[in-house]
């Protein structure tokens, strides 16, 4: 029997054009004129172009990653961004209507700060909780899962995730570690026990401080919604939606760490791949919710653990890809169109990753060689990237010139291509990322 997500199903190519005209719709947009309206709709389209490969658009986009650029843009700390949600608003506006890519990247990256000290997180530090008020968050290695909780993670993600996981994450939700196993509650006699841990004075804290953390993140939804609506407004539509993650990142990044990880493709390799399958279902469901939420259709997959250097070429096709492809096709099959950020060098990667249908992922490139991707992954995948970060902070608007002109005359041949960042853009200079933005604006038509 042939196993789920394997090959498109018969229907993913008609749900991939309705996505595309919900998005193309503008919905509910808050178009300040009929001339913004026109503008959104001509970079949809410029999009819809690239990535589905049928012909040569007018163009090539603009779509720079901003990262936090806009935060030190605007003049504002770290802090404030967390913690004042009408400056981080204002950071976000003031960059896309000083600088106007043709699309807009979502100030929600930066996340409410007492929220996660509400809950006391500790994945992550962050200004004012564990570093500088003008520093960016760290991410904090760690096995928050041990090797031998596999099976457990396996059997039951969901009740893993809330009695073994979030209370080693969230300090505040510790309490969790008494909820039942609730699958087998299916008759009478075992409801008391499954509801006595609801009763506790410690487990009934937890509950009340996840509806404070709620209203507080409700707030913030708020403010980063108006903001949003305010710049898509203007004509620019929303880069992407929506998240997912390649199935070894999730167990790599955040459960098992990187240390862990890596000894477990030597000790435990069959449990890892058990694990990554299981977990799929759950990064295709991930990635679709939020894009039908918002009408959009690309979620945002940034690939960490695939990169060259940190795995074989062997390991790749054993443990990273073979899942990571099962959650591409099934984001297709609902109709989404996965962005896969490849983070670090994809050069040994760029065969293997070329097998997929043809015109319904972009491939986003950091450091990989763009004439290679072109060669290969360019054949079947609209390819965007990859201005360095380097350049960008420490060249010249002649030099940004320079090799925005090589890009577009090599990876942005005969159309398919996003003209990117390589990843985000803090520390840049100002007049370097104006020179990326309106030299490949101009130069950048396909005559």
């Amino acid at each position: 029997m042939k196993k789920r997500w394997m090959e498109l199903s018969p229907g993913a190519e008609k749900k991939q054009e309705e996505r595309f005209q919900t998005w193309l719709s503008g919905g509910n947009i808050p178009f300040k004129s009929p001339e913004a309206e026109a503008a959104y709709k001509e970079r949809v389209t410029l999009i819809k172009d690239v990535i589905q490969m049928n012909k040569v658009p007018a163009r090539i986009p603009i779509c720079p990653s901003v990262g936090h650029f806009p935060i030190e843009y605007a003049g504002i700390s770290w802090y404030e961004a967390m913690y004042d949600y009408d400056k981080l608003a204002h950071a976000w506006e003031k960059f896309h209507d000083d600088f106007a890519p043709d699309f807009f990247n979502s100030p929600r990256t930066v996340v409410p700060g007492k929220v996660l000290d509400m809950l006391g997180f500790k994945l992550y530090r962050w200004a004012g909780n564990g570093l500088r008020k003008d520093q960016q968050y760290q991410f904090v290695e760690g096995e928050y899962m041990k090797a031998e909780e596999y099976q457990d993670l396996i059997d039951d993600p969901t009740g893993f995730f809330l009695t073994v996981y979030f209370p080693r994450i969230f300090g505040e939700l510790k309490p969790l570690e008494k909820m039942p196993l609730l699958p087998p509650v299916h008759e009478m006699p075992l409801v008391p026990p499954a509801v006595i841990p609801f009763g506790m004075e410690d487990v009934k804290s937890v509950f009340h401080k996840l509806s404070e953390a709620g209203d507080e993140t409700t707030k913030w939804h708020s403010v980063m919604s108006r903001v949003s609506a305010s710049i898509m407004g203007k004509g620019y539509p929303s880069f992407s939606a929506g998240f997912s993650k390649a199935p070894f990142d999730a167990i790599g990044d955040s459960l098992r760490g990187t240390r862990g990880v890596l000894t477990d493709m030597f000790r435990n390799p069959d449990k890892l791949i058990e694990a990554c399958e299981r977990i799929t279902p759950f990064m295709i469901k991930l990635g679709a919710a939020v894009c039908r939420a918002a009408g959009h259709i690309m979620p945002f997959m940034p690939l960490h653990k695939g990169a060259d250097g940190f795995m074989s070429d062997e390991q790749f096709k054993t443990f990273y890809w073979p899942t990571l492809r099962k959650v591409i096709i099934g984001l297709i099959d609902e109709g989404m169109v996965p962005q896969l950020f490849a983070e670090g060098g994809y050069n040994q990667r760029l065969e293997v990753i070329s097998d997929l249908p043809k015109g319904k992922v972009v491939w986003w490139f950091d450091a990989t060689d763009m004439v290679r991707a072109k060669e290969t992954v360019g054949t079947v995948s609209c390819i965007a990237g990859n201005v360095p970060l380097t350049l960008l902070c420490a060249g010249t608007p002649d030099d940004v010139k320079d090799y925005c002109k090589n890009l577009i005359d090599t990876a942005g041949k005969d159309g398919s291509f996003i003209l990117s960042t390589g990843a985000g853009m803090q520390g840049a200079k100002a007049e370097n990322v104006k020179a990326m933005i309106d030299f490949s604006r101009e130069y950048g038509v396909y005559k």
